[in-house]
């Protein structure tokens, strides 16, 4: 009997046992390294050639998705999410209204440049304006990692994951914005209201260390109005061509990133050095080994079982319900991985693209924003752990999926 496909199966169990667990027990590895040992694990024995291995890789995924990572260290080299979050932080509003100002900035960014990125750029700046204001940042940090989220969700450029379904099922850009942009707004409007209520009843805290507050605000990127203005014309650019022509995407964002990296002022390195080359990585590993269990049959094989047993992983509910477990149970990017292969039905891409990422929100571990916040947050010594996430992130994560779940019902049944 081939001993192939149990070889296959355990390379695979062990590389989602890493991402469930977020790296493997006694080992120093993470979810980047064990994606990339589980690539190593196939090619070298032979189970994929390196042709092979190297066909499994969507390259246009890849490239758009390095793509954004440039124009969105362009935006962060030259200070515009420091200079958006401070300009809001200082808006003469109460509370709950600039809890509102907060949630809408930061979904307009998250829609058009990485939500990692914008989060990794405001968390800090956030924080230390509520912090100067007399204001408890934790409703804000999670609101920005929450809205983030949501956010991201209203285009096929705001994740990785949304990247991915684009380009991986030819998804339509304004078409997909269309499907997206009604339950992504009233989830935003539900995170308001669910984070806007307990604040009215905050206390003002003590007035902060002016003298460290301006040691933390001095280590913030300058503002470089040049530098800006550039990264937002390209990206303001692509958006226009992913709406109205037909020029493929990952190429089109390609020019947009070498437009940023001709530049007198920031040189090549600096930019380079703010790419996430390991969610790059990450993607490359899991692509080539899903591909050796695609290779052995056993996937479809599955699909069919699962049918048998009345679960049509092409029909909306089943779709729905499984990628919510998938994405928690071994993260998004992963969880889109594995179901595309099934998602063949006109619905499927915006399902996936939507319920992936708004599950993201139930835990800290289901999304690298929430993730992200919490870090930067302790750095502060704000403590945000697993529970005061979850009083915050379970209801919205319920309260935008059942909103998404009747969206989609009423755009299926029409």
């Amino acid at each position: 009997m081939n001993a192939q496909p149990y070889y296959v199966v355990a390379v695979f169990a062990v590389v989602y046992l890493g991402m469930i667990l977020g790296g493997l027990p006694r080992l120093q590895l993470d979810r980047t390294g064990v994606a990339l040992l589980g690539a190593i694990a196939v090619v070298g024995p032979g189970v994929l050639s390196l042709e092979q291995a190297a066909q499994a890789v969507h390259l246009p995924t890849i490239l758009l998705l390095f793509s954004f990572m440039v124009i969105s260290a362009q935006m962060r080299l030259g200070g515009f999410y420091t200079w958006v979050t401070r300009r809001v932080a200082a808006l003469d509003a109460s509370p709950s209204t600039l809890l509102a100002v907060v949630i809408a900035v930061v979904a307009a960014l998250s829609a058009v440049f990485s939500n990692d990125i914008v989060c990794l750029a405001v968390a800090p700046v956030l924080a230390d304006a509520c912090l100067r204001r007399r204001l408890d940042p934790v409703p804000f940090l999670l609101a920005l990692a929450c809205a983030a989220n949501i956010g991201s969700a209203a285009t096929l450029i705001g994740n990785p994951q949304n990247m991915l379904i684009g380009q991986r099922l030819g998804l339509d850009f304004a078409g997909y914005l269309v499907e997206a942009i009604v339950p992504v707004a009233l989830g935003l409007v539900a995170l308001w209201a669910l984070l806007a209520w307990p604040l009215r009843r905050t206390a003002p805290l003590p007035a902060p260390d002016p003298a460290r507050l301006a040691a933390l605000e001095a280590e913030y990127p300058s503002f470089d109005r040049w530098q800006t203005a550039k990264g937002l014309t390209v990206a303001v650019a692509l958006v226009a061509v992913f709406l109205f022509t037909g020029w493929r995407h990952d190429v089109a964002a390609l020019v947009g990133a070498g437009v940023l990296l001709l530049s007198q002022r920031l040189h090549s390195s600096q930019v380079m050095g703010l790419i996430d080359w390991e969610l790059l990585i990450l993607f490359i590993g899991l692509f080539v080994v899903n591909a050796a269990l695609e290779h052995t049959g056993l996937t479809a094989d599955a699909v069919q079982w699962l049918a048998a047993q009345g679960v049509h992983l092409g029909e909306p509910g089943p779709l729905f319900i499984v990628t919510l477990l998938l994405s928690n149970l071994v993260s998004n990017v992963p969880a889109v991985m594995l179901l595309l292969p099934a998602a063949d039905a006109a619905h499927a891409g915006p399902t996936l693209a939507l319920v992936s990422t708004l599950a993201g929100n139930l835990f800290i571990v289901g999304s690298i924003a929430n993730i992200i916040v919490v870090d930067a947050a302790r750095k502060r010594g704000i403590v945000i752990d697993w529970k005061r996430h979850a009083a915050t992130g379970i209801p919205v994560t319920l309260a935008t999926l059942a909103i998404t779940a009747g969206w989609l019902a009423w755009r299926h049944a029409a």
